[in-house]
């Protein structure tokens, strides 16, 4: 693969509870330090960037010392209504370090549904780009469910990131997950696993191998990934999957490094 440069001017992080939380069910501070610090360094050197994470109910867990995700909706919202504030709080330390200013954004589905709800969002997200504030979005989970007659669950915040990339025509969604990127089998069950460094569109999905959710903490898997690829590249942008051990890795994606699985990108191209 030649070395494509990513030169987009607005750029959309999403990053996964397992990333953020370790398999003990603690918070994995490094991980959020690590992010803060690539995003500030990117919003100093001129990129407009939007976070979208996960991780409300698996910080509630640690909060609460809990090791199991509850079952009851209730207990899910009054988990994702501690665990969000404390994650913010980690965040707004982080990014203050580094001279960085975030702002909070809690979404429902149905704000995305209603015209005037979604001017009104969209115009706030590019007020705080103006500021050079780097918004971070996540689901309100302590009200969002699918029980309720009108929809107001994105179902996992890998298609709620491609919705916001789309809605605000980022140039770029980067999903920091726990597998490094698309391979030709599940690389978790077969250390032969190949990587697919390039998928250069939609039809090209259809060779792909999917999974669930990875771990007990999070929600999504490859399918919601592949999912948000295709939103991506049918709406004409680059979507790159990698690791989110080390988030400083965006650094290296947005010079064009051939870190993870690139969708939408052909061979060639510069």
């Amino acid at each position: 693969m030649s070395e494509t440069r990513a030169t987009g001017r607005r750029v959309v992080v999403k990053i996964g509870t397992s990333s953020l939380i370790h398999d003990s069910g603690r918070v994995n501070l490094q991980t959020i330090d690590r992010l803060a610090y690539a995003l500030s360094a990117m919003n100093n050197a001129g990129t407009e960037v939007i976070l979208v994470t996960s991780g409300a109910i698996g910080v509630g867990l640690a909060a609460q010392h809990l090791q199991t995700r509850p079952a009851a909706i209730a207990e899910q919202q009054a988990l994702a209504a501690i665990g969000q504030s404390s994650l913010m709080r980690l965040y707004g330390e982080r990014f203050t370090d580094y001279g960085a200013s975030i702002a909070q954004l809690l979404l429902t589905h149905d704000v995305f549904d209603f015209p005037e709800s979604r001017r009104h969002v969209l115009d706030t997200i590019a007020a705080l780009l103006a500021r050079n504030v780097i918004p971070i979005i996540n689901e309100n989970d302590s009200v969002a469910t699918d029980e309720l007659d009108h929809k107001t669950t994105f179902g996992d915040n890998d298609q709620l990131s491609a919705l916001v990339a789309t809605s605000i025509d980022a140039d770029m969604l980067i999903v920091l997950s726990d597998i490094a990127g698309l391979y030709d089998q599940n690389p978790k069950q077969h250390p032969e696993a190949m990587l697919i460094p390039v998928v250069a569109g939609p039809a090209a999905l259809g060779q792909a191998q999917a999974s669930g959710a990875g771990s007990r903490f999070g929600t999504g898997g490859m399918v919601t990934k592949l999912n948000a690829a295709r939103t991506m590249m049918a709406a004409g942008k680059q979507m790159v999957l990698c690791s989110g051990a080390d988030p400083r890795i965006v650094l290296k994606v947005l010079e064009g490094a051939p870190f993870g699985t690139w969708f939408g990108i052909k061979e060639g191209q510069s």
